[in-house]
């Protein structure tokens, strides 16, 4: 008795959930790629559709499987058209890292050294592209080098830049400089754009091997120099969502004005707590509101922050959106916020004399300012006062009468605010978090919208305060789910790496300086290290150094501590109108506290996009302050400033100017008759003749040669540093002349006598 063979496609292991999405189910991916591996050779397309028996009316949709496949990296054809499986090539997956020069960089997906892919390659693809490519060899510098086998995504759809005429060709030359490329424009696809105007191309044809981009324009944004127009760039060049969809829009319209009988449900009533906001004079979204009272030696102290997790449903438009975005953008005159107005200026805002909806943190805290214990709870708050940052101080430190009486009834409770900040600052020493001193600056603009002054920041004590508060309600409620076992995005701070820990020790032994904790420094090691360099004359360049020689703060599920603020579990809880991470912790505080659990999905991923949103943040808020600093420069060609070296590179150093905080280069040409050579380990370039040094921290007089608008860049050259006049309202300061170039300028001097 013959028994029918089992077709190979009925043995697919994934069949029944092809069943629930396809009504003719196909071969599943993951099948697919499981007969690919025990054949171990690559198949034609024909053999496979015979392996799984694929019908005739099946072929089409079985291709589009493939080709999605192969989209994904799964997947490859070779010169002959047989499916391989790309685990088997020698290829590498990756994403394409473009450089303003031409070249660029395959950087793998599972790690491993970058691949170097000279013009040529790079021309192929755009800055971003995800490619399979293949390690070719060792160029002349020792760079591994890789050339483009396929590309799987092209994600380049829309370019922001100018468009240019030239010898009747039309062409946009793109903001985003690791585009090397420039888009061909057809006449009849200007869409009436003239050229030198900013534009948006949508891209029609990707670059390849032997053809070059081509585009039409969508959108024109207007001339170079109009006002608004270096942010208009950014949002594009950088893909910031900043126009909310209609679905969002329409979500945002049904909201109250403001908390309704119905919200109050499950919600303790704090209304009657004298609650203040304390923020910058610019604000208009307020996240936070604190309150404290004494308890004996200690204190109550109560950071109730606002609930808008309450409004904003999880995988609804809304939180699509805010997903999407990550978190809000600040711009000089200018936010793009994570949610609508409707609810970052209003009705999530904490706004003086207006009940608002709110999660609570409720600290019981020591005189010695430990944390003793705590609880969330959701409230309603009644904020009584919207202070800022400036009348407080006046208030509590600079003992202003008149902010006194204007908010008398508050003082005592802002005393009490004091002194538990006080105790919170002692616990911080003890347990020896890093406290760097930084410079922030505020650009104050005229009516054209052109900076007119850049001033620093103060930073005061009531900065600090505010500060405090908010770590302590971050550590409360990291430690709660911690406690209770509920997954979330914890704000991680690693140390340093192996290798930049190497660098940094060879650095200070040059200094005569060490830093403590072996192998493994902790904060403490540090602060012990900042604080013994105060007085130092270079203690700018070694803040400087020991800075970078820690990792970013990134957000991920995998708590690991946070190394500069020296905690063993850290979230952020306190702003969750302007970041995502912070509404999904109070989605999971809100789930424990009625015994449940929480999950967005991927915690992972999740993590990895927020913290990629606001890397993308900062990168445009830079742009746009580099681009207003370049216009604020136009006119200041041929002056002579002050500064600092804020960076050393192999092609030069980059120097801060005293006063109004804009950097420039001076480049390695400019640094004297000498062949300079640059050493990484001591920040330094160093002349081979003359033995003159630029380090990181040392202070230069410099005059500004040039200043280009479209690459946001500025040059510098050395000026001689007697006294000269200076077009500026602030004063030079004197310039710090390295001991060695005193040194090499008296060998020089010596030498000279000798011959003469």
């Amino acid at each position: 008795m013959s028994t029918k063979k089992k077709s190979l496609r009925s043995q697919d292991p994934n069949l029944a959930r092809e069943k629930k999405t396809y009504e003719n189910p196909l071969p599943s991916r993951e099948f697919i790629l499981e007969v690919l591996r025990t054949e171990g050779v690559p198949i034609s397309e024909a053999r496979l559709c015979a392996m799984f028996d694929v019908a005739p009316e099946e072929m089409d949709a079985f291709s589009r499987r493939l080709q999605a496949m192969e989209r994904d990296g799964q997947a490859m054809r070779n010169r002959r058209g047989d499916i391989c499986l790309v685990e088997k090539l020698d290829v590498i997956k990756g994403r394409v890292q473009g450089h303003p020069d031409g070249f660029g960089f395959l950087i793998p997906d599972g790690g491993g050294p970058d691949l170097f892919l000279n013009p040529k390659e790079m021309h192929k693809v755009f800055h971003g592209d995800r490619v399979i490519g293949r390690e070719i060899g060792i160029d002349r510098r020792g760079r591994h080098e890789g050339a483009i086998v396929e590309v799987l995504e092209h994600t380049r759809k829309t370019i922001v830049g100018r468009l240019f005429a030239e010898r009747g060709l039309l062409f946009v030359v793109a903001e985003e400089k690791r585009i090397s490329q420039d888009i061909l424009i057809a006449p009849e696809d200007i869409n009436g754009a003239k050229p030198g105007q900013v534009v948006v191309a949508e891209i029609v044809m990707q670059p390849s091997k032997h053809a070059e981009p081509m585009g039409r324009v969508i959108e024109i944004l207007g001339n170079y120099a109009d006002p608004g127009m270096e942010i208009e760039i950014a949002l594009r060049k950088h893909d910031l969502p900043h126009v909310f969809s209609p679905a969002v829009e329409k979500l945002a319209e049904k909201f109250p004005k403001g908390v309704r009988k119905t919200d109050l449900k499950d919600r303790e009533d704090i209304r009657h707590l004298p609650l203040v906001t304390i923020d910058g004079e610019t604000a208009k979204d307020f996240d936070d509101a604190v309150y404290c009272e004494q308890q004996g030696k200690g204190f109550r102290l109560v950071v109730a922050i606002a609930d808008v997790s309450h409004y904003v449903k999880d995988k609804d438009a809304l939180d699509k959106e805010a997903l999407e975005r990550g978190n809000s953008v600040y711009f000089p005159r200018r936010v793009i916020p994570m949610l609508p107005e409707e609810l970052s200026n209003g009705l999530c805002s904490l706004k003086p004399e207006v009940d608002r909806l709110c999660m609570v943190c409720d600290m019981d805290i020591s005189g010695k300012g430990n944390i003793k214990k705590y609880r969330f709870y959701p409230a309603v708050m009644h904020s009584h006062a919207r202070l800022t940052y400036t009348k407080v101080a006046a208030m509590l430190y600079e003992h202003d009468q008149a902010a006194i009486d204007e908010h008398i009834a508050l003082l005592p409770h802002l005393q009490n605010l004091d002194k538990v900040f006080r105790a919170l600052l002692d616990s911080r020493q003890l347990r020896g978090a890093i406290d760097f001193d930084s410079v922030e600056t505020q650009m104050f603009f005229n009516e054209q919208g052109k900076i007119e002054k850049i001033l620093p920041v103060t930073r005061n004590d009531a900065h600090r305060l505010i500060e405090e508060c908010m770590l302590a309600a971050n550590v409360c409620s990291a430690n709660f789910l911690l406690e209770k076992k509920q997954k979330v995005l914890f704000r991680i701070h690693e140390g340093p790496t192996p290798e930049k820990l190497d660098n940094l020790r060879a650095f200070l032994r040059q200094v005569g300086l060490e830093l403590g904790g072996n192998e493994h420094p902790t904060p403490k090691d540090y602060m012990k290290l900042r604080e013994g360099i105060d007085k130092r004359p270079d203690a700018a360049l070694l803040q400087s150094i020991l800075l970078r020689s820690m990792q970013q703060a990134v957000y991920s599920p995998d708590n690991v501590g946070h190394f500069g603020l020296a905690y063993e579990a850290y979230t952020h809880f306190t702003s969750p109108i302007r970041r995502y991470p912070d509404l999904l912790v109070h989605r999971a505080l809100k789930a424990v506290l009625k015994e449940g659990e929480y999950s967005p999905g991927s915690w992972e991923e999740i993590g990895v996009h927020c913290s990629q949103t606001e890397r993308r943040a900062d990168d445009a808020t830079r742009d746009v302050e580099a681009w207003l600093k370049c216009f604020y420069m136009q006119d200041k060609v041929g002056e002579i400033y002050r500064g600092i070296i804020s960076a050393v590179t192999s092609f030069g150093v980059f120097v801060i100017l005293d006063g109004i905080f804009t950097e420039g280069l001076i480049h390695i040409s400019e640094l004297g008759s000498d062949y300079f050579h640059f050493d990484a380990a001591r920040h330094e370039l160093a002349g081979e003749r003359t033995g003159q040094r630029f380090r990181l921290g040392d202070r230069v007089v410099i005059r500004v040669v040039r200043v280009d608008m479209e690459t946001s860049k500025i040059d510098f050259v050395l000026a001689p540093t007697q006294p000269v006049a200076i077009e500026s309202d602030t004063p030079m300061m004197p310039a710090f002349v390295p001991p060695v170039v005193e040194k090499a300028k008296k060998k020089t001097r010596e030498k000279g006598k000798r011959k003469s």
